[in-house]
């Protein structure tokens, strides 16, 4: 039984599973549509499908789980969509299910679809790794759409908020009333949140919802409504302090969404375009082998299997450029368990711990410095020694896979010399006939046998090769056929002696796991320059919190560091540690604080705190501060158009960078080539008449 007929049965399995699986359904229903009478069975009708395939989908959770890896990819799901649905347990299963049923599903078919169209061994491959990085990009699309649901539904919530707050002036009368008005998923959060707000003890409480937040904006309400629970509103010139903190997250949020609409909007498709070459390199192969028989030599050569090559990576990293300039999750911190890492478990490794040392910078050297401020800044949570790992690791796994690929290329070229058979008429178009397929396949087996006779030997001369000939000559061959049987033998023997590993190649292979090696480091980099935007983010964050609290009675220098502490993600660190050391002198914690964060906008925010400290109080230090949230509101509207206008130019670029590289490098530039060696041989052979 070929793959094909394999795949068939798969399908048609399939398909008749789902249509039982289908029938148990109905008939369940009917079952219990007869056992209900009277208004209970009038009752029940109106829920009946709905409520029958969510019960499918806690079923399908309850053994999924059991499953070893299906319970590995429902609780990588269920991680993601925890988020938004973090304390409703039936509804946090439900959309698992369904995500995972949809994605995989859609996946599945079209991969069997695909798969059965060409059942090729290299092909099946191909389609399996690109269902893998669909599966991601679904994910993605899922759960972007449902951190927009609760943007947007957070709009709707302070909005609510704020009108029963001017009803009654109380802040959890107002939250409870606007959470049971909102939209469900926000709701949760909004429940969430008064209950830590009415509870014994709300610090705790809000503590634990700050780990579990899906966004910086519900976090800055929860903290804002704290605050004014155990303060009070004091009134300002321009309204109460409550209300002003809601209408600057409402701005922030409606900033958010469009900045996200916007991105969308222009990156529409272009993962889909990045990714279509793939499913589309066998097909141009084809139709350029059947119309071209000349350029099967490219297709088969080590360049044509090097491009194809290329074209994938091409594809791979163009996918996750586009992943990363589409990415619009926050880095922000989780509590959680630290599981043992594959770095670390390699480090406890006696050989592997002096290897780090040997090839890691010393410590106290500018590199060690520098290295170890990147990881600082880039919100790196890994180890100096775990960052050399990884370098080594990549450096070692791209050397070997490079040097295999050398290797395998090599081993392929000889098979291709031994066994594949070339036209004889050096045809450009066209395709070979029956007749002239056959006579090159007797010829590339004729030529098998003589080069094996002669023991594949690199020195034979001329005349050895003539009485091999001569001897194996059973046709009665004319001069001119003897004469050029013995030109294809020798330049067959010399391509194939010629299939080595040469030194450039082991060169090659090198600088490809060096360049392994540096790309963890250029990952920092970049990340670490994403996160400039970010840093703006959480500074006018603080900028909100500390508004606030600047109009409450007694508060202190150490107590605003506290609700920073609590808003922060990328600044969290360098503050736990001022906190911790402010005891001992609170302008010398300060100025380790200044010092640890070297983002001149939040420097200037310590400043601010270091002249509260004694000299001058904290009302008029930030007296300014509303009109430095205005410009700083007004900065990052203008950053955000010129952001997004950047990142679209170059997502266009590298969307479609993959098409270029299919179209050029896998047919436009290799039919060129092809077609001037062809021009050559007919203009040998012009002369020659």
């Amino acid at each position: 039984m070929t793959s094909k007929d394999i795949l068939i049965v798969v399908l048609i399995v399939s398909l008749i599973l789902f249509t039982i699986t289908f029938g148990i359904a109905a008939w369940m229903s009917r079952r219990q549509g007869y056992r209900d009478a009277g208004a209970v069975q009038t009752e029940m009708g109106g829920r009946s499908w709905r409520d029958i395939h969510r019960q499918w989908f806690q079923i399908i959770y309850r053994y999924g789980i059991k499953i070893p890896v299906v319970k590995s990819y429902l609780r990588r799901i269920r991680q993601r969509i925890a988020i938004i649905h973090p304390y409703d347990e039936i509804a946090l299963r439900y959309e698992t299910v369904k995500l995972t049923i949809a994605i995989t599903g859609t996946i599945g078919l079209t991969a069997l679809l695909l798969i059965w169209s060409q059942p090729d061994l290299g092909f099946i491959v191909i389609v399996i790794l690109a269902a893998a990085v669909i599966n991601n990009m679904l994910v993605e699309m899922f759960i972007n759409r449902l951190e927009r649901k609760v943007l947007v539904q957070s709009v709707e919530l302070f909005s609510l908020v704020r009108h029963h707050y001017q009803q009654h002036g109380m802040v959890e009368e107002a939250l409870y009333e606007g959470a049971e008005a909102s939209g469900h998923e926000i709701s949760l959060h909004a429940h969430r949140i008064y209950n830590a707000l009415v509870s014994e003890d709300p610090d705790e409480e809000l503590e634990q919802y700050y780990e579990v937040a899906p966004n910086r904006y519900l976090k800055a309400f929860a903290g804002i409504s704290h605050l004014v629970m155990e303060f009070g509103d004091h009134a300002r010139k321009k309204g109460s302090i409550y209300l002003h903190g809601l209408s600057g997250l409402t701005k922030e949020i409606q900033l958010e969404i469009l900045r996200r609409d916007k991105l969308d909007y222009l990156m529409k498709g272009l993962n889909i375009i990045a990714l279509a070459p793939v499913f589309f390199t066998r097909p141009i192969e084809r139709w350029a082998r059947s119309s071209f028989p000349s350029m099967d030599d490219f297709y088969m050569s080590k360049l044509g299997i090097i491009t194809k090559i290329s074209i994938y990576v091409i594809i791979l990293i163009a996918y996750l450029l586009l992943q990363k300039l589409q990415q619009n999750r926050e880095t922000d911190y989780r509590a959680e368990i630290q599981k043992l890492t594959w770095e670390e478990r390699l480090y406890r490794l006696p050989a592997i711990r002096l290897l780090v040392r040997m090839v890691s910078p010393s410590p106290g050297s500018l590199k060690y410095d520098r290295q170890i401020r990147l990881l600082k800044e880039s919100n790196a949570r890994i180890k100096f020694e775990w960052l050399y790992i990884r370098r080594l690791m990549f450096f070692l796994l791209t050397f070997l896979l490079s040097l295999s690929l050398a290797v395998g290329l090599h081993v392929q070229a000889k098979h291709h010399i031994l066994h594949v058979p070339v036209s004889l008429n050096n045809s450009l178009f066209g395709q070979m006939n029956e007749i002239e397929r056959r006579q090159a396949e007797d010829t590339v087996k004729q030529d098998r046998m003589l080069m094996e006779h002669l023991q594949m030997s690199p020195d034979l001369t001329r005349e050895q090769v003539r009485q091999v000939v001569h001897d194996a000559d059973s046709l009665g061959m004319a001069k001119d056929q003897i004469e050029s049987t013995i030109d294809r033998l020798i330049g067959k023997l010399q391509l194939y002696n010629g299939e080595y590993l040469r030194w450039w190649e082991l060169l090659l292979s090198i600088l490809a796991g060096l360049t392994a090696y540096s790309a963890p480091l250029w990952l920092l980099y970049f990340h670490r320059k994403v996160r400039n935007m970010e840093m703006r983010h959480e500074i006018y964050q603080f900028q909100t919190v500390i508004s606030i609290l600047r109009g409450v009675e007694r508060i202190s220098v150490e107590s605003i560091l506290e609700w920073l502490n609590r808003f922060a993600v990328i600044f969290k660190i360098p503050i736990q540690k001022s906190l911790l050391h402010y005891e001992h002198g609170a302008e010398s914690a300060l100025l380790e604080l200044k010092d640890d964060v070297w983002f001149p906008d939040f420097q200037r925010l310590v400043d601010k705190l270091l002249l509260a400290v004694d000299k001058v109080p904290i009302k008029d230090v930030f007296d300014d501060l509303d009109g430095e949230m205005i410009f700083s509101f007004e900065q990052r509207k203008q950053e955000y158009e010129a952001m997004i206008d950047t990142k679209a130019a170059w997502a266009r670029m590298i969307g479609f960078t993959p098409m270029y590289a299919l179209i050029f490098m896998y047919l436009v530039i290799p039919l060129i080539g092809m077609s001037f060696s062809q021009m050559e041989t007919y203009y040998e052979q012009i002369q020659r008449l």
